[in-house]
């Protein structure tokens, strides 16, 4: 049976002669947000296939597996790096805590690497469950678009199998991308290094994001000698300048050596290593060379061009406020989409397809005041916006207030890292337009900052907020003197 489509509140009336497919919903790539929008779409008595590449630790063309770059190579698995990198300093912490550690610890890259396998390994089965106790069907192969409301499956062995759908959607994530210079086949990509054999005594780094940000300190806390190269004066472009050189200093404080404002211009392979040319004339060995320059959308096999979906520049999937391409049949949702490129935004999107297509709720993905975090260590968060970005769109002043200090833990392990945070307030309407910190635990504390935020808080509710005590957390209810009024349209000044 057809379904009706609820949109702005108009139902799509069927044609009176009602056309079969072999499925309601075929979705392309099973990630996230794939497999969010197949299963909330099967609770809505759609009848769903789903197709994915086989399971692999490292993607290609022809590998990827069910659970999408999250749970495979990504989010997971790194923050199970960061977990086990983060020991280091817990040990080095635990001596004025009373602990007698030895003075030589023993790190064995080999089985923290086999057990991340195996979670991966583990959480790929459950996402398979999850699919087929939501009664889709799945497919293990590369899927293409050949038809508005045709896919065609290629499986392993290369038999082809076509089916219809009524809506077809791309649910195909990104890749990592490599910068052309010579000799970048000598790198690797955030897929090879969080499934390298070997870990590497000396790493070079190329990039200035999260994931730059999240391996130099991952590996440094392996005990990894790191060189992280960026093209800004401070890395994580797009966060608070404030946190951003917080961050930056924390890395150089736990022995991470930054080179901002520079470039990699050649690779070479030598005996000793490999040979990094730096734009500037510098050369460096290293063991590993990771390009962290960014990740591009996975469209190019799709066949999209051929079907008429329209794509941006950078090859993103182009679609209207319900996540809805040019073809009214054709929909896609997550990093294909280039919209916010992370997991929780997948699942949402998902989520709003499933309801706005087959549950009768029109329902457009909001995309305001998103929570993020970089798992640094120690971890950088936000919600909402950042001191720069609040004088830009605010229309009036804006109120910045911040708290330094150094964590209680550390005034005993005698750690020398400060936690900040901050909250950006509109002067007129006294509303909390932004947080950030960067300190232990600071994801699982903006977390919650984030309801706030969604809700509309004010400065005075925070300050009516009693903290809880003695925690870090507390501080974002007691900042009550302003470090800095910004005029409206000024530029922004740091204390930094």
């Amino acid at each position: 049976m057809a379904r009706k489509m609820l949109i702005d509140g108009e139902v799509s009336q069927p044609n009176e002669e009602e056309v079969h497919y072999d499925f309601d919903l075929f979705v392309i790539g099973a990630g996230s947000g794939g497999v969010r929008a197949s299963r909330f779409s099967a609770s809505y008595g759609a009848k769903v296939g789903i197709c994915e590449l086989p399971f692999h630790p490292i993607s290609s063309e022809v590998v990827g597996g069910v659970g999408g770059t999250c749970v495979i190579r990504g989010c997971v698995p790194k923050k199970i790096l960061v977990y086990g990198a983060a020991f280091r300093g817990e040990i080095e912490d635990a001596r004025n805590y009373g602990w007698e550690v030895s003075e030589k610890i023993d790190f064995n890259w080999k089985k923290l690497l086999h057990k991340k396998t195996e979670e991966i390994v583990r959480l790929n089965g459950i996402y398979k469950r999850l699919l087929n106790n939501s009664g889709v069907k799945l497919y293990e192969g590369e899927g293409k678009i050949v038809g508005p409301n045709e896919v065609e499956v290629t499986q392993l062995d290369g038999t082809k199998l076509s089916y219809t759908a009524k809506h077809i959607l791309i649910s195909t994530g990104g890749r990592a991308t490599r910068p052309s210079i010579p000799g970048q086949e000598l790198a690797i990509t955030s897929d090879e290094a969080l499934s390298l054999e070997e870990l590497p005594k000396r790493a070079v780094i190329l990039g200035g994001g999260y994931i730059a940000v999240e391996f130099a300190s991952i590996w440094n806390g392996m005990g990894v000698t790191v060189d992280l190269f960026f093209r800004k004066e401070l890395p994580l472009r797009g966060f608070d300048d404030e946190m951003r050189a917080v961050v930056a200093r924390n890395l150089e404080s736990r022995g991470i050596n930054l080179h901002p404002r520079a470039n990699l211009s050649e690779l070479i392979k030598t005996e000793d290593g490999i040979k990094v040319i730096t734009d500037h004339g510098e050369e460096l060995i290293a063991d590993v060379v990771l390009f962290a320059t960014g990740r591009s959308p996975n469209t190019k096999r799709l066949n999209l061009e051929a079907v008429g979906v329209e794509l941006d520049q950078t090859g993103a999937v182009k679609v209207d406020e319900y996540s809805r391409t040019n073809i009214p049949s054709i929909w896609a949702v997550g990093d294909v989409t280039n919209r916010i490129n992370l997991t929780p935004v997948a699942l949402m999107e998902g989520t709003c397809f499933a309801k706005t297509v087959f549950g009768g709720q029109p329902c457009k993905p909001d995309h305001k005041d998103v929570a993020c975090a970089v798992f640094s260590i120690p971890p950088l968060s936000a919600v909402g916006l950042s001191e720069e970005q609040a004088i830009e769109e605010a229309n009036a002043d804006v109120l910045v207030f911040t708290s330094t200090f150094n964590p209680m833990k550390n005034t005993i392990s005698g750690r020398q890292e400060k936690t900040i945070m901050k909250l950006v307030v509109d002067a007129e309407t006294d509303k909390v337009l932004g947080a950030s910190m960067c300190g232990p635990d600071a994801p699982e504390i903006i977390q919650g900052i984030a309801v706030a935020l969604k809700c509309g808080a004010t400065k005075a509710q925070f300050d009516s907020t009693v903290g809880i005590h003695p925690s870090a957390a507390e501080e974002f209810v007691t900042m009550r003197s302003v470090t800095r009024r910004v005029t409206a349209g000024s530029k922004p000044k740091t204390n930094l």
